[in-house]
């Protein structure tokens, strides 16, 4: 998530891909690994694929104005929209900070969606933020928490967020867990569920620019982050990606270019014309380490692939060179898949034919420009699964 400045506008954007000279990430450094917990045994619990069944979608109703300044009443819109057409395929809960921001997501969202107040957030990603639930085959459910520290303190060194105003986002992950009567761990590494891509089926695709990195994970080195990670989600083969360090607050989360569809079977975005060189370099080297790649079956991956579009957004904020428009950051819901589109018809179209294709189900693309072009994320930022048991 972000919002970017504009002279009047406070926050920062989560995906805006603006090139900073000087600020890459991988130079900072942190505190001390939250948690302390030894690594989980992967062999029973495991975080399923996101195209399996669902008991409910979770999200995050942003009402900051120190993150998001003069745009806030349009990124709620674009959260509320949203909702509405998740809750559609699919039951969804959201979390909203105070009684204040309850009753305005109640009012803007109406009555399929359900807003909790209990659980008090900073800002909308709650992919990032909350929990990642697991089961365990037998009718058994818990969570996982990955130590959310506003994507390696970035909100504060691109963009001059005080690393305060997300302190409800640090530990939204294990009081939703307990919202839900979910048992609850930390794990020993720090990173984001947008960081991470798993079919369910144990094999995990990652990029190293955002783990391996000390804004995140200072002194650990890949062997060990990969370890818990697998151990975490319950899988034993973890697919290194290269990624892109400092051109954006996530360090190139893989949830923008490269998505697990089922097992064996991943997409690709390949960029259209109007990307910068950075972006289409790395998104052709995630699709050469893929069609090369074999899965914890032994199975060669199946690479499918989309184009990006060949046109800028519509939004001033969305207009820049160095922005990523990316169709690959959709949610899954049990009937539907809710994507973005960005007003360049004939790709955005072949895009909604290949996913639904891909999928076998119904794609829903919405225009989300406020909060794509101002925040950074789409549909899957800002989204969280809770799995049926």
């Amino acid at each position: 998530m972000k919002t970017e400045h504009n002279g009047n506008t406070a926050g920062m954007s989560r995906r805006t891909l603006l090139a900073r000279t000087g600020a890459v990430a991988a130079g900072l450094a942190v505190g001390p690994v939250l948690g302390g917990i030894s690594p989980a045994q992967a062999a029973a619990w495991r975080v399923p694929g996101e195209e399996t069944s669902h008991k409910r979608t979770w999200m995050a109703w942003p009402s900051s104005y120190t993150i998001w300044g003069s745009t806030l009443s349009k990124i709620q819109t674009d959260i509320a929209k949203l909702a509405k057409e998740v809750a559609k395929y699919e039951p969804v809960t959201m979390c909203a900070d105070g009684s204040s921001a309850a009753s305005q997501a109640r009012s803007m969202c109406g009555s399929t969606v359900t807003v909790i107040s209990s659980v008090p957030v900073s800002d909308c990603w709650m992919r990032d933020t909350g929990p990642l639930f697991r089961v365990d085959g037998a009718g058994g459910l818990d969570s996982v928490g990955l130590n959310f520290n506003a994507w390696g303190e970035n909100a504060t060194t691109f963009y001059g967020i005080p690393g305060s105003a997300y302190n409800k986002d640090r530990v939204v992950a294990q009081k939703l867990a307990a919202y839900t009567g979910v048992a609850f761990a930390k794990a020993s590494v720090v990173g984001e569920g947008g960081g991470v891509e798993y079919d369910g089926d144990g094999t995990l695709m990652a990029t190293e620019s955002c783990w391996v990195n000390s804004n995140r994970n200072p002194g650990k080195t890949r062997s060990q982050i990969e370890a818990e990670l697998l151990a975490r989600f319950g899988a034993t083969k973890m697919i290194w990606l290269p990624g892109v360090t400092g051109e954006d607050v996530t360090d190139g989360h893989i949830d923008g270019t490269a998505r697990y569809i089922r097992p064996g079977v991943v997409m690709v975005q390949l960029n259209g014309a109007v990307r910068p060189g950075v972006w289409t370099r790395n998104a052709q080297a995630i699709h050469d380490v893929l069609v090369n790649a074999t899965d914890a079956r032994g199975r060669r991956l199946q690479v499918l692939t989309i184009q990006g579009p060949d046109t800028l957004p519509r939004i001033p904020a969305g207009r820049r060179s160095e922005f990523l428009s990316s169709y690959m950051n959709w949610t899954v819901t049990n009937q539907a898949v809710i994507t973005t589109q960005f007003g360049d018809t004939a790709r955005d179209a072949a895009a909604k034919t290949a996913i639904a294709a891909a999928y076998g189900r119904p794609v829903v693309q919405l225009n989300l420009d406020n909060l794509y072009g101002n925040g950074g994320g789409g549909a899957h930022c800002v989204t969280m699964q809770e799995p049926n048991r």
